[in-house]
């Protein structure tokens, strides 16, 4: 008996497909913001996972329109509950809700849609919500509730009506960038490690967001040298600093675990869309978003700069991609 011999296949490259898709990759980094969102629970209640999720309603709600309104069916790759996510845990406990909405509708609309959708977009949607928000409402961005008042206590603020500001509700806190920016009063290693300080939802617990980190890199979930590269740059510019005026400016290690920086390097800087994919370019990238950070913490108008870092250096992407692409074998350097 004969075998049937298979139809021949014609197809175009690649031939060859890896196992890591994008709604995997989206569900990985979405699973591992589950144990820093537990953690800013811990520390600032219910008003914590109340804001991640306007913030996801906003942003899932958005795709969801633009696709209907195309007659097509939402993307179910997960990219926009993450960006959700990501946008939320970069907010302040005690802001309204409705800003946290907004900023979510803002970062799928102008972005991720603006530029062509899922692939397309040059800069960090998250960021760009924050950004933003940033930019209309710097009051409520900066205002920072306090701790330990109960998981079920919301603060006034949360609930309050569109376009209106609502009361503070009790003490307000300043971050541990802020206290030794405008005070030079340096903050304990320990509650930056286990998050017991004042900040955004994301600024909780550095050992959380590195375990998430370490988890990440072991999936493959984003290029190792942009995260390498932004501590190491961050560290050594914060040594030199510190050096050369231990009473102004904030110790290395404590630079590393305040603020945003952790946060931003895991989850922020290593958007695979808007980093560079060569190896030289996410060593310049990281290395780029380090040195910033530290220029604009010890010399900006703000205590922190991680966000506007990221979102430079995203900008610069193309510019990287350029520069740092591999001669092809048997090309000249300007072939």
């Amino acid at each position: 008996m004969s075998k049937v011999r298979p139809p021949l296949v014609v197809s175009t490259a690649p031939f060859l497909h890896g196992a890591l898709t994008t709604p995997r990759l989206m569900f990985d980094v979405l699973f591992a913001t589950l144990p820093v969102l537990a953690a800013a629970a811990w520390w600032f209640g219910v008003a914590a996972l109340l804001v991640v999720a306007a913030a996801t309603c906003g942003a899932v709600g958005a795709e969801a329109w633009f696709f209907r309104a195309r007659g097509t069916r939402t993307l179910r790759d997960g990219s926009a509950l993450l960006t959700g996510v990501l946008l939320g845990l970069t907010l302040p406990p005690s802001l309204p809700l409705w800003m946290a909405a907004l900023g979510g509708v803002v970062a799928i609309g102008f972005g991720k849609l603006a530029f062509g959708g899922l692939g397309h977009n040059l800069f960090n949607p998250a960021l760009v919500g924050r950004a933003f928000l940033m930019a209309a409402f710097p009051t409520a961005l900066t205002t920072w509730a306090p701790q330990g008042q109960g998981f079920w206590h919301v603060p006034a603020s949360t609930f309050a009506w569109p376009l209106m500001r609502g009361d503070v509700d009790g003490t307000t806190m300043a971050t541990a960038l802020s206290r030794m920016k405008f005070e030079a009063t340096p903050t304990a290693f320990w509650p930056l490690l286990t998050g017991d300080v004042p900040g955004s939802l994301g600024e909780t617990s550095a050992v959380v967001i590195l375990a998430c980190g370490a988890w990440l890199a072991w999936r493959r979930a984003f290029e190792w040298r942009i995260p390498c590269a932004v501590l190491a740059a961050a560290f050594a510019g914060s040594a030199a600093l510190w050096l050369a005026d231990p009473a102004k400016f904030t110790a290395p290690w404590l630079a590393i675990a305040s603020g945003g920086l952790l946060f931003g390097t895991v989850f922020m800087a290593t958007d695979p869309v808007s980093s560079p994919t060569t190896p030289r370019g996410s060593w310049i990238f990281g290395g780029g978003i380090g040195a910033l950070v530290v220029l604009i913490r010890a010399w900006g108008g703000l205590p922190e700069g991680v966000m506007y870092a990221i979102l430079l250096m995203n900008a610069a992407t193309p510019a990287i991609e350029r520069i740092a692409q591999p001669r092809a074998f048997g090309r000249g350097r300007h072939a």
